[in-house]
């Protein structure tokens, strides 16, 4: 049986990918998650094989077997023009649906966190396992970074926090920095008593990498309680989020009208206060029209109301949809 109308939506992160069967109408007619999407270590065609078993799962719970209208596909990695367009061609080639959609998955963000039925205009940053940024405009103009490391200018993310905070606590442990309360705490939640641990427990890998994720919210944690050291972490990465806000509305001629800024990502939906409240006030100075707005919603949201705009959709199968993940 096929699906008439109907679109999968799609959003694939670093550590986790979300796949939606969505009606026209809104409905959520199937949903299914896997594992990270990373292109760029495994390639193309295999990381892309990490979505077929989703998209089977999502239309077999339609008793589907497809092909749907549409593929509005919101992707980790796909952080320059060159790889959307790869990755557009292999997933065109699977079949899946009549036409696609590729797009960095930070625009899943930005799209969740906009009003329906208007022309799509505004900015988003996102702060998780990393940080990026991107805007839409008049007329479909588009802002965005490469967002690929350190060699595009980044700073941030729950990583890069987590990395910073270890950086800082193993100075203050051995004299070369001041004195900070990271030192305790970094090896503290893994149950151990130094840095010098900490270290040794890392590098030697009994601690796997990915587990340095779990410091950052540690770092807010000591923050919050005064460390001078971990308030000053803290406070660049606000600095950060709103640099790429303001350059982004900048870039689109938007700083002069008043504009949504959507925030998410782990870091950013948590509202730690000190991130938080420094994030809105120094918004507020560098573009005064700006709105904050956090969405907590998970990104597939923003993926599966672009198929709906994509399909013309009635303003009713908006709030369908949007009730389903409230």
């Amino acid at each position: 049986m096929g699906l008439s109308g109907a679109s999968l939506a799609i959003d694939a992160g670093n550590s986790k990918t979300d796949v939606a069967l969505v009606g026209a109408d809104g409905r959520v007619l199937g949903t299914a998650r896997g594992g990270g999407f990373q292109p760029p270590v495994v390639g193309v065609g295999p990381a892309v094989d990490v979505l077929a078993p989703l998209v089977a799962s999502v239309l077999a719970q339609a008793g589907a077997k497809g092909p749907v209208a549409h593929v509005s596909a919101y992707l980790a990695n796909a952080d320059l023009p060159v790889e959307e367009r790869a990755l557009e061609a292999e997933i065109t080639g699977r079949g899946w649906a009549g036409s696609v959609t590729v797009a960095n998955d930070t625009f899943a963000l930005l799209r969740a966190g906009l009003p329906d039925g208007a022309e799509p205009r505004g900015v988003a940053v996102v702060c998780g396992a990393g940080i990026n940024g991107v805007g839409l405009g008049r007329g479909g103009a588009t802002a965005r970074f490469p967002s690929v490391g350190r060699i595009s200018g980044d700073w941030g993310g729950g990583g890069h926090l987590a990395d910073e905070a270890l950086w800082h606590a193993a100075r203050a442990e051995d004299g070369r920095g001041g004195p900070s309360a990271l030192a305790r705490a970094l090896p503290a939640h893994f149950g151990l008593t130094t840095m010098a641990e900490l270290i040794e427990a890392l590098h030697l890998r009994r601690l796997p990498d990915h587990r340095r994720y779990e410091l950052s919210p540690v770092l807010f944690e000591v923050a919050a309680a005064g460390d001078a050291v971990a308030r000053s972490i803290v406070e660049r990465q606000a600095d950060e989020v709103v640099l790429l806000a303001a350059v982004a509305l900048e870039r689109l001629e938007l700083l002069g009208e008043e504009t949504r800024v959507v925030l998410g990502g782990g870091v950013l939906a948590a509202r730690h206060p000190l991130l938080h409240e420094r994030v809105v006030r120094l918004l507020a100075e560098r573009a005064p029209k700006a709105v904050a707005h956090v969405v907590t919603a998970p990104p597939v949201l923003g993926a599966a109301l672009s198929a709906l705009d994509h399909a013309g959709a009635p303003a009713a199968a908006y709030a369908r949809l949007r009730e389903t993940w409230t």
